[in-house]
């Protein structure tokens, strides 16, 4: 059976947008050095340094990555801030592939009849 939209909430759209985000190895990096650095963020520069990606390459998928809600910049004097998306947007992602974690298979069908 087909579920268009697991129990997140989340709009099948969004979390397909939100993935396609996420599906260049370059833009992966980025979003996992991100949260690595936690609340503070990084300069656009540090954020170079790190994923070995500068330059125009870097600020276009710092681009897709702000647009899907995965990263936030911010500017802070003459710097700009790059952070990863809030821990919320993140577990609701994640939520939205574990939802029907195991939904079809034949344990979880069995204990749910005999419960």
């Amino acid at each position: 059976m087909k579920h268009d939209t697991p129990d997140t909430c989340l709009p099948v759209a969004v979390a397909a947008s939100t993935f396609a985000a996420l599906g260049s190895e370059q833009r992966l990096e980025v979003v996992r050095c991100l949260v690595r650095a936690g609340p503070e963020g990084l300069a656009i520069g540090e954020l170079g340094a790190r994923t070995g990606i500068t330059g125009s390459t870097l600020t276009h998928h710092l681009k897709i990555l702000a647009a899907a809600g995965l990263v936030t910049q911010e500017r802070r004097g003459r710097s700009i801030i790059c952070g990863a998306a809030d821990m919320e947007t993140m577990r609701t992602i994640s939520a939205y592939l574990l939802s029907e974690c195991c939904a079809d298979c034949a344990e979880t069908r069995k204990e749910s009849t005999n419960g």
